[in-house]
């Protein structure tokens, strides 16, 4: 049965509103074409779907069947509707991030301040996880973007930008008696916080200590990044985080290295085929403009 979609339209708000009258006005219709519509759709499947009385029309059992199944295809449709409008406005939609603990702070989260300044209708959805877990929920689609630390094993399906160095530094209580200007085996002779397997940040110092012949073995392991700091404040061990950390912090002590940890990498990853919305192309190009970049 081939019936036109606009019967089916002037059926739904005839319905919706139980009114001739009102149905016209929504539809910016005169109520004769519209009373002829519902005639000719009546024709077409052989019932009656409206009664007329006082106060307007109600349906028919015929026609509550059916409004039934129409009302749920409208809903879809105008849900179909406002997302893809919502893909290609800055007045609604959603942009999803995954982030890790250290990219939020240190380069994130002045960015997400001005962007949901200016576009307040529009959700921001973050999701802080490691980086080898920003890398798979972004090869999956499930985030727009990714801002992560290094180092990252990055597939031919991503595209990264470089936004800024990550300068990390050793640290501990003032409880700790350290002399100035320490070789980085010494660090041995003490505990050791750090985030744990399958983050960047373990990876990194793994690498490290290796480098140095020395075997990485955290005495502690912190879920977070921001969880190393309360940790040395009480004295549990020597912690390594980035310096802008301990711009607010008075209570622990940088240690001072012979030779300076070489510095981490915090960047911007993409799934190369993965078309943005409006809204996170945006916040891609907010990010691009801070740090002077451009994606690759």
């Amino acid at each position: 049965m081939n019936i036109s979609y606009d019967y089916y339209k002037v059926f739904y708000n005839v319905a919706k509103y139980k009114s001739f009258t009102r149905a016209a006005e929504v539809m910016y219709c005169n109520q004769p074409n519209l009373t002829r519509t519902i005639k000719a759709l009546e024709r077409q499947l052989g019932c009656t779907l409206f009664e007329r009385t006082n106060k307007g029309v109600t349906l028919t059992d015929d026609g509550k069947e059916l409004y039934g199944h129409i009302a749920a295809a409208f809903a879809h449709i105008q849900a179909g509707e406002e997302t893809v409008s919502a893909k290609h406005s800055m007045d609604s939609g959603i942009v999803s991030i995954g982030a890790t603990e250290i990219a939020l702070r240190c380069c994130l989260l002045p960015i997400l301040r001005n962007y949901h300044q200016l576009y307040p209708g529009v959700r921001i959805k973050i999701l802080n996880v490691s980086t080898p877990q920003a890398l798979r929920i972004i090869d999956n689609k499930l985030v727009d973007i990714a801002v992560v630390t290094t180092p990252v094993d990055i597939s031919n399906k991503l595209s990264i930008t470089k936004l800024s160095d990550l300068q990390e530094v050793p640290v501990c209580g003032k409880s700790f008696d350290i002399k100035e200007d320490i070789p980085f085996t010494e660090l041995l002779e003490y505990p050791i916080i750090s985030l744990g397997v399958g983050t960047s940040t373990f990876d990194f110092y793994f690498e490290e200590f290796l480098k140095h012949d020395c075997r990485f073995a955290p005495d502690i392991e912190a879920a977070t990044a921001d969880q190393i700091i309360p940790l040395v404040k009480y004295g549990l061990g020597i912690g390594f985080v980035p310096e802008q950390f301990l711009e607010s912090e008075d209570s622990i002590k940088k240690i001072s290295l012979t030779e300076p940890l070489p510095p981490r990498q915090i960047i911007l990853v993409k799934k190369k085929e993965h078309s943005l919305s409006l809204p996170a192309k945006e916040l891609v190009n907010m990010i691009n403009k801070e740090y002077n970049t451009e994606m690759q």
